[in-house]
Parts: C-alpha cells; sequence; structure tokens
C-alpha cells in the first residue's frame, strides 16, 4: 500500500481567534500547556457566566497546527502507531492531514453515546466485532470539552477521567470487549454555583482555572467591540490577527520538541513536595502534575531550565482544587497555596512580588 497525502476540503468554522481573547491569563496559559505536555491532566475551569470559557477552549483548538493520522481511521492514529501498522498489516500507511479534533460533550450524552457501542447481533452471526465509535474515539489525540462538567453524572464523569488518564477506552457487552487509544486533553467548564464537583473527581483534573467577570470598564468595552467586528467580518477580523495566531501556533509547536529536554533542579522538585505536605494535599498528583506544568511553561517560553518564578506561575492552578474544604474557612485556596509557596522558596507573596506584576498575559493584545 503507498501513501498518498489527502486534506479535507470541507468547510471549517469561523472561530475566534485565540490570541484576540483579552484577559484571562490564567485559563489561556493552563490551556497551553496541557497542549504542550497532555500528561499534565487536563483543566477544569470555573467561573462567572458570560466569561468566554467556550469562545477560548474553541480557539485554541482552531489554533493548533494540523495533524497527520492515518487516511479514514475512525481514531485519528498516527502513520507511525505500531498498534496501527499491525492492524493494517503495513508499515506504510495512507496519511491524510486534519485539524485537532475538538469534541463537545452534551450533558445528555449516554454512555454508549460517549464510550461507542458494540452490534451484539452482527458479532454473534458474523463472527466479527463490529464497532461503532463513541466520542471518546473521536476525540483521540485532540480535545474533549465537557461544558458545566458540573451538572454531568458522577458515572460518566468517572468514565472520561479513567479513560483521559490511562489513554484508552475499553467497551465490554455480553463477554466482547474492545479496546481503543483514547489519548485526549479534557477541559471541562462550569458555574460553582450550580454546584461542586465531588473532590476526589476534582482531583483527577491536572489543573483548575478560576476566571471571573472582567470590572474594567475600558477593558469590558474594548471586549464588546472586538466581539462586534468579528460578527461583522470574520475573515477580515481573523486576518488582522492571522501573524500574532502563526507566532502563537509555531511557539507551541517548538515547545513540544523541545518539552524533553527541559530539566528542573533536584531542591526545586524537593521544595515543590514539601509545599504539597503542608498543604496536606492528598496523593501525589500534585506534585508530579506541578513539575510537568513547570517544565512546559519553561519550553513555551524557549528555555531548558525550570526557574523559581516558572513554578510560582503554575502551582495555584496545580494545587488550589486539591486542599481539603474547611467550610468555616474564608480564605481563598489560591492565597493559601501562594502563601506557602513563599514560605518554602523564601519569597514575598505575590502581591508584594514584583515579578507578578507586568507580566504580559498569554496571547494578549
Amino acid at each position: 500500500m503507498t501513501a498518498t497525502a489527502d486534506r479535507s476540503t470541507a468547510p471549517r468554522r469561523v472561530v475566534f481567534p485565540f490570541t484576540a481573547v483579552i484577559g484571562q491569563a490564567d485559563m489561556k496559559l493552563a490551556l497551553i500547556l496541557n497542549v504542550i505536555d497532555p500528561r499534565i491532566g487536563g483543566v477544569m475551569i470555573m467561573g462567572d457566566r458570560g466569561t468566554g470559557k467556550s469562545t477560548t477552549i474553541r480557539a485554541l483548538a482552531d489554533l493548533l497546527p494540523e495533524i497527520d493520522v492515518v487516511a479514514n481511521d475512525p481514531f485519528s492514529r498516527s502513520p507511525q502507531d505500531p498498534d496501527a501498522q499491525r492492524e493494517y498489516n503495513t508499515q506504510t500507511l495512507p496519511v491524510a492531514q486534519k485539524k485537532v479534533p475538538m469534541i463537545d460533550l452534551p450533558l445528555g450524552a449516554t454512555e454508549d453515546r460517549v464510550c461507542g457501542t458494540i452490534d451484539i447481533e452482527k458479532a454473534l452471526s458474523e463472527g466479527v466485532k463490529a464497532f461503532e465509535p463513541g466520542l471518546l474515539a473521536k476525540a483521540n489525540r485532540g480535545i474533549l470539552y465537557v461544558d458545566e462538567v458540573n451538572l454531568l453524572d458522577d458515572h460518566l464523569v468517572d468514565v472520561l477521567l479513567d479513560s483521559a488518564a490511562s489513554g484508552w477506552n475499553t467497551v465490554e457487552r455480553e463477554g466482547i470487549s474492545i479496546r481503543h487509544p483514547a489519548q485526549f486533553v479534557l477541559v471541562g467548564s462550569g458555574n460553582p454555583e450550580e454546584g461542586e464537583l465531588r473532590p476526589q473527581l476534582l482531583d483527577r483534573f491536572g489543573m483548575h482555572a478560576e476566571i471571573r467577570t472582567v470590572r474594567d470598564p475600558e477593558l469590558r468595552v474594548q471586549i464588546v467591540e472586538q466581539r462586534s467586528d468579528f460578527d461583522q467580518s470574520p475573515q477580515a477580523y481573523l486576518q488582522k490577527f492571522s501573524e500574532t495566531q502563526a507566532t502563537l501556533q509555531q511557539q507551541i509547536i517548538e515547545a513540544q520538541s523541545r518539552l524533553p529536554e527541559v530539566v528542573i533542579d533536584h531542591d526545586y522538585r524537593v521544595k515543590i513536595s514539601q509545599v504539597c505536605s503542608e498543604l496536606d494535599v492528598d496523593g501525589l498528583r500534585g506534585d508530579i502534575v506541578t513539575n510537568r506544568a513547570a517544565r512546559a511553561l519553561t519550553a513555551f517560553e524557549g528555555r531548558t531550565e525550570v526557574t523559581l518564578d516558572d513554578i510560582r506561575r503554575v502551582i495555584v492552578m496545580c494545587l488550589r482544587h486539591r486542599l481539603r474544604k474547611d467550610p468555616l474557612e474564608s480564605i481563598d485556596s489560591g492565597y493559601k497555596v501562594d502563601k506557602v509557596f513563599g514560605q518554602v522558596f523564601g519569597v514575598a507573596p505575590a502581591d508584594e512580588d514584583s515579578t507578578a506584576n507586568g507580566r504580559q498575559p498569554v496571547g494578549a493584545r
């Protein structure tokens, strides 16, 4: 079988450019870091209604470069994937290019819709595994977005988190079992007023970004004007941001290739674990995710050695959702993490530290 190039000609939906999104630096940074290193474990974005959560997530998926996939493969596997080569019985697979998958999971989805189904009748009569792929299969090597994840059935959340952690989805029906790759960045969003996720589920998300409504009148006017300009002439607006979009896309590609070279000093790793210990964080996910996020940020900024400032910029998002909740405590969990970080690393709190001021938000204009 000879390799052929095949590019989809289907019209693409026009999406608001990622670099045009104003503010919400934490959310944008967390999303970018998870794209650079999907092993971070996804992002949980909690915030007020109408703060651009869905717009920003879809904008990120549109920003990402096209990937090589096996032509007509239901799981969008890479042509170099050994499993795909073994299944098709050849090392030279037909190649197609497609945008990174961005799959929305509706709240009313059933388990069969999410995981896929097996045609039992066909399996018994013809002796073949007739598998109808679900949303997890379509999200492989892409982004799976669950809006209002705090309203999703707990069982489905368990399925999503297990697949995101293992990279595989297993469907078993009537003694027939099918397993397929399901490697995706899980992104959840929600409004805390509509309910909280169970702590053991919240802990499974790598990072947690809290976003608030912009209060500055000038910024609000700027956001409204930008949205109006985009709605009136989407193509012209996209052209205006094409250069910054291309620059950020290249920065992400370079960071992905640079990531294996990034190192973090042993002393910093010890102090990260000390912060987790003093905050009484259960398990080791907090330690692992903080290390990975700091390395991804370092790669994103074109360096190979993690600095103290890299750790500070990610540690709150990696740990704030892992703290034990005390209903009588009024202190914000993010402030608590930063305070302990300052004590362990011997630096001033964020509001007193000059490094926390004047930093250009990711993708801001």
